[in-house]
């Protein structure tokens, strides 16, 4: 048995010579190993059944265990049918970085490693390594997991000790600098959920995938009561949950003049049960401006709204301030009014959330 080439891979962008050493033995579909941030894994290539099984000869892990598809730029994930905003917050906030995300969708290329419709995805740190993955034509998987689910590759030497046969390559980059297994989160309708511990916690994750939504208008027995219980009915649908907290998701009601403690108005109850939603609990909200900084969307539902709460906050947090209708119309006031009045008043709302709702899923 022939000893595998061994070559340094600094955590710095990569030589021409490293590319082409990789690339030579990832075309043929052979087997290399490359350094992370975390751990060491074995790359191959992701649309060649058979670099996917001498995979999992050489690791001895479960057959049915995911692979990761592994990105060396950010772009590659544009590559899934969809991506959501939801996930684009997480990436922002954590990539490059030790967490894997399995998404909704099959990306072309990647159908054998696909699990019930679901692909796993990650982007990581270290540049040698996401030098030398941006730099191939074709898709590639990493892989490091041991049937009892341990991170045993820490370093090229427990690579070369661990696993069940040879290998064409290994990239040595030291020490692994976080020696534990990425973070994996399933996030897609239905699903938030941390599927294998690591570096970042669920409430972590939570925090930044969702919104902090307020509404304002001025007694908060109103408009902004409507809007507020038919946003988390409109997210509770998108996301096809009962509990929009599980996605990271709040969204709060108030007034700038509110009397605090007031209940919501008849007919405002009457129209949110009319949807279906039940809001007869309401207790009017006063603005708080120095609560208002844990809030990332900021929604008046008129002119006058905002900018009577503008000249309250600081000049920081003035753009996040908006008017609930994205094309600026004030919502019509309908206190005093018919039965109808509200329910023409909660068709505006309505409407004006669900072009939000693009922005914020």
């Amino acid at each position: 048995m022939s000893a595998p080439r061994i070559e340094k891979l600094p955590d710095a962008p990569p030589s021409a010579q490293a590319i082409e050493l990789a690339s030579s033995v990832l075309r043929l579909g052979g087997v290399l190993a490359l350094p992370t941030e975390s751990v060491y894994g074995l790359c191959t290539r992701a649309d060649l059944p058979a670099g996917l099984a001498r995979v999992i000869a050489l690791t001895d892990r479960p057959a049915d265990l995911p692979f990761t598809w592994v990105i060396g730029k950010p772009s590659d994930l544009q590559r899934f049918p969809q991506v959501s905003r939801m996930v684009e917050r997480v990436v922002a906030k954590y990539w490059p970085g030790p967490l894997t995300l399995e998404l909704p969708g099959v990306p072309k290329g990647l159908e054998a490693i696909q699990s019930d419709g679901w692909t796993r995805v990650r982007l990581p740190a270290h540049q040698g390594t996401r030098g030398i993955l941006a730099a191939q034509e074709f898709p590639l998987v990493l892989a490091s997991t041991t049937s009892k689910g341990s991170a045993s590759f820490v370093s090229a030497e427990a690579v070369l000790e661990g696993v069940r046969g040879p290998l064409e390559l290994v990239f040595d980059g030291g020490p692994a600098r976080l020696p534990e297994e990425a973070s994996v989160l399933r996030l897609g309708k239905g699903r938030f959920e941390l599927l294998r511990p690591g570096l970042f916690t669920i409430e972590q994750l939570r925090k930044v995938a969702g919104l902090r939504i307020a509404l304002v208008c001025t007694g908060n027995t109103c408009r902004s009561p409507m809007a507020e219980g038919l946003a988390r009915a409109l997210l509770e649908k998108a996301l096809q949950t009962d509990d929009i907290a599980e996605f990271g998701f709040e969204v709060r009601s108030m007034g700038v003049a509110a009397s605090v403690g007031d209940s919501a108005s008849r007919h405002a109850v009457s129209v949110l049960r009319e949807a279906g939603i039940e809001f007869s609990g309401h207790r009017a909200r006063a603005v708080q401006s120095e609560n208002l900084a844990r809030f990332e969307r900021i929604y008046c539902m008129t002119r006058s709204h905002r900018a009577a709460l503008l000249s309250t906050l600081p000049p920081q947090r003035q753009l996040s301030v908006e008017l609930l209708d994205p094309e600026g119309r004030d919502v019509p006031d309908p206190i005093g009014g018919s039965l109808d009045d509200y329910r023409h008043t909660a068709v505006a709302i309505e409407r004006a959330l669900k072009k939000r709702l693009e922005e914020w899923l």
